[in-house]
C-alpha cells in the first residue's frame, strides 16, 4: 500500500530516485519492476503500477470494447504508452521522454502514494490540482457518508 506525497527531481537525463521509504515496498510489491503510463484522467500526471497491479489494470482497459472511441482512447493513453521501467544500481528509474513532454515533468515532480499505484505529477499541475476544492455541488452521495 503506497501512500504520502514526496517532492522528487529529475535529473537531466530524466531519472528519478525512487524515495528511500518506498524502496523496500517496491521491491517486495513487484520486484522493482513498475510500468509507467499516462493518467487518462488529469493532464500532467502519470501513473506507476507494481507490475502485477499493472497486468490486472491493463488486462481490464483491453477488454473493453474497441466500439467505443472512449475505450480506445483509454486503451491508447494506458496500454499503448506502457513502459516497464526497473531501477537502477542507484534506485533510478528512467521516465520516458515522450512522457516527460506530453505531461511537463521536467525538473521537479510530486510523487504521490495512492494505494495500489503511485502517481508522478509535474510540480505545476500537482500545485493548480491540490489548490482547487471541492465544491459543494460537487459532493457525491459516497463522500457525504465518509466520516472525516
Amino acid at each position: 500500500m503506497f501512500q504520502g506525497e514526496t517532492a522528487i527531481t529529475v535529473d537531466d537525463k530524466g531519472r528519478l530516485a525512487i524515495p528511500t521509504a518506498y524502496r523496500e515496498l517496491v521491491a517486495d510489491a513487484c520486484a522493482n519492476r513498475l510500468v509507467i503510463t499516462y493518467n487518462p484522467f488529469e493532464s500532467g500526471c502519470l501513473w506507476l503500477f507494481p507490475h502485477a497491479e499493472w497486468e490486472k489494470v491493463r488486462d481490464q482497459v483491453n477488454a473493453l470494447p474497441k466500439v467505443k472511441a472512449a475505450h480506445r482512447d483509454m486503451q491508447m493513453k494506458l496500454v499503448g504508452a506502457a513502459a516497464v521501467v526497473e531501477p537502477d544500481s542507484a534506485v533510478r528509474i528512467l521516465l520516458p521522454a515522450s512522457q516527460r513532454a506530453t505531461t511537463g515533468i521536467e525538473k521537479k515532480a510530486v510523487l504521490l502514494g495512492m494505494g495500489n499505484k503511485f502517481e508522478l505529477w509535474s510540480e505545476l499541475a500537482h500545485l493548480a490540482k491540490i489548490r482547487q476544492t471541492i465544491g459543494e455541488d460537487e459532493i457525491t452521495n459516497e463522500m457525504a457518508e465518509l466520516q472525516l
